[in-house]
């Protein structure tokens, strides 16, 4: 089908009826199942929502910057019922298409907004949201004003304390554009974040290693306004490395210390 940035294409999946996967020029953008909206098919997606289980049970308001078929929107609706919901995409027919598809959420459960996701972050309400998800591409790259210190300030300023920030970052080895943008959301928190398990970054083990291509998910949580820590979720907490080494795929969590580590010298991108 024809669609504002170019095409977009479902594919059936031919071993489970119901399954299907959503290509945006090509590049494979959401997979959902249209009977099971708990189900996630991507890794990172599935690691996301394991960051998001370290919340408080009930409801979220959650903002997804790069909405394409809503699969986590679907997948946080069924586990947190009555959450509300904001998806952003550049792409107005895209987002009219997976209403006609798929069965998501009706506002004011899940709205869906036809924007720049940075210009949607700058005309949202601060301290306005319990979750921020960034996965927004231009093919397989995220667009550079989606990236860096400024991305990182905009996104935090619209999360209330305590409230968590993913990002997907899709890089390959050495990881450098993975190194650099955790070095960017260090400078916009401050410089013991990942030592008190307020900056995190997740993948599976051959992705960490430099081994081959691959997505990458960094998880921030939210300062006081003043900068200050605040009370919220630990991402170096035991739980949440128990889930991720119980996925299908299994991944690992890297903070404190060893994050440091990993960022070494690697400059905040602007």
């Amino acid at each position: 089908m024809p669609i504002d940035t170019g095409t977009a294409h479902l594919e059936p999946d031919p071993d489970h009826a119901g399954r299907v996967t959503l290509h945006v020029n090509g590049v494979p953008s959401s997979c959902l199942d249209l009977d099971d909206p708990g189900f996630l098919a991507f890794e990172y997606l599935q690691q996301m929502a394991a960051v998001v289980d370290l919340l408080d049970p009930g409801p979220v308001r959650a903002l997804h910057l790069g909405a394409a078929g809503c699969a986590l929107p679907r997948q946080i609706e069924h586990v947190r019922p009555d959450s509300r919901q904001l998806g952003v995409d550049v792409d107005a027919r895209l987002l009219t298409l997976v209403r006609e598809w798929f069965s998501l959420p009706r506002s004011p459960r899940l709205r869906l907004r036809a924007d720049d996701a940075g210009h949607a972050l700058s005309t949202l309400p601060a301290a306005s949201f319990d979750v921020v998800v960034r996965d927004a591409f231009a093919g397989d790259a995220t667009p550079e004003h989606l990236a860096g210190r400024a991305f990182a300030d905009a996104a935090l300023r619209v999360l209330r304390p305590g409230g968590l920030l993913l990002v997907n970052c899709a890089d390959r080895p050495p990881l450098e554009l993975t190194r650099r943008e955790l070095a960017s959301f260090a400078a916009s928190l401050d410089p013991d974040a990942a030592g008190h398990g307020r900056l995190a970054l997740i993948a599976e083990p051959a992705v960490l290693k430099g081994r081959r291509y691959g997505n990458v998910v960094i998880a921030a949580v939210a300062p006081q306004t003043d900068g200050s820590a605040s009370d919220g979720p630990d991402l170096a907490d035991t739980r949440l490395a128990r889930a991720l080494r119980s996925l299908a795929v299994p991944a690992q969590t890297v903070t404190g210390g060893d994050l440091a580590r990993l960022v070494g010298s690697a400059a905040p991108l602007p």
